[in-house]
């Protein structure tokens, strides 16, 4: 990476992990100073990037021509923009399929040697039974079904190929699930923290007896900054923390918050049965947030720590942060919970616990050995 005077461009800057990086990009690293230009389309959303000395400019991946000008000059391209969402299918697609190629392209045409490209564990498929995933995995041949998975993996093959194409070092980075505190922390979380507000404000009725894994938005960003300096071109680098079930992770809030709102434990088979609850048209049901969460999504970051140096925090250090943080914007005011049909239906569930309703629930779990309610 370039050490002095060198100019470094980030996409995605306004999101969660971009604005990190942006941020860790813009400290004198090695007693060195670099210019940080980051490239925005809503100019409210620079918020994000609080007291983090950076150039923006207004452009668009997707649209060549401003890109192309946002790359003038800069030797490395950090492309950490992308779309943790699974509708609408054709703008998932576009953003997290298409975009990194096209950010390859144009960081050939712009003279930028080497791309660090954003991408997820989701891109490398779910774990085998037997043991965690790591970047060897290969990934299911007919897709997994799942807009977000799908698109992930598309848009890395597509950047891979593209550097190989045109001569760019492309690295590829695979953050696991990622908790943390934002850069401005007196903004409301996005994507992947809003679990963790959803239970503290007592709107969060059911989750998959499913693994994940946890990791640090602040440990991402440096895994970043470590695939610039010493990633492998044409290598994937997967940024995970600890492997948690899910019950554990939510128990870890509880006991982090001092808050406890039942919650349903659904079986991972629910997730088989997400597509008759979509044609049922059931309101309330997340269809495309079980079929997500459902599948074993652990990963071992060994490659990363042994090629990079990459070294993440444990799993409660984050989520008790996480929390703290969550908790101090409820108290100021805030963030107000969304209001929806989650919220009748955790009413519900609390209504039920109170009356003693869910502990047949609770007994059949311990008789089957497997949690059932949190």
């Amino acid at each position: 990476m370039a050490e002095s005077g060198g100019t470094v461009c980030v996409t995605g800057a306004t999101g969660f992990i971009g604005a990190h990086v942006a941020r860790r990009l813009a400290r004198s690293r090695g007693g060195s100073k670099r210019t940080v230009r980051v490239t925005f389309r809503d100019e409210q959303r620079l918020r994000a990037l609080s007291r983090v000395e950076v150039e923006p400019v207004a452009a668009n991946v997707l649209d060549r021509r401003s890109f192309l000008e946002a790359l003038k000059g800069c030797e490395i391209l950090f492309h950490t923009a992308g779309m943790v969402a699974s509708r609408p299918r054709g703008e998932v697609w576009r953003v997290n399929a298409v975009a990194p190629r096209i950010a390859v392209e144009c960081a050939a045409a712009a003279g930028v040697r080497r791309v660090v490209l954003t991408s997820s564990v989701a891109a490398v498929g779910p774990a085998p039974p037997d043991r965690p995933a790591d970047e060897d995995r290969a990934y299911p041949p007919g897709g997994t079904g799942l807009i977000y998975t799908d698109s992930k993996h598309e848009g890395e093959r597509a950047a891979f190929a593209a550097g190989q194409r045109l001569g760019v070092e492309v690295v590829a980075v695979n953050p696991s699930y990622v908790l943390g505190v934002p850069v401005n922390r007196r903004l409301p979380g996005e994507t992947s923290t809003r679990i963790v507000a959803n239970y503290l404000h007592g709107r969060l009725p059911a989750i998959v007896d499913a693994w994940t894994n946890i990791v640090d938005v602040e440990d991402v960003a440096e895994g970043h900054l470590l695939a610039a300096e010493k990633g492998r071109p044409g290598e994937r680098y997967i940024l995970g923390g600890d492997n948690l079930r899910w019950h554990d992770v939510i128990e870890r809030v509880a006991t982090f918050s001092g808050e406890r709102h039942p919650l349903i434990v659904l079986p991972r088979e629910t997730a088989s049965g997400a597509g008759l609850l979509r044609r049922l048209h059931i309101p309330g049901v997340p269809v495309e947030g079980i079929r997500l969460m459902a599948p074993d999504w652990r990963y071992s970051s060994a490659k990363a720590k042994r090629e990079l140096g990459y070294q993440p925090r444990p799993a409660d250090e984050t989520i008790e942060r996480t929390v703290a943080w969550y908790k101090e914007l409820i108290e100021a005011g805030a963030v107000e919970p969304r209001r929806g049909s989650f919220d009748l239906m955790a009413t519900g569930l609390r209504v039920s616990d109170r009356l003693g309703l869910l502990l047949p629930l609770r007994v059949a779990g311990r008789l089957v050995g497997r949690k059932t309610v949190v």
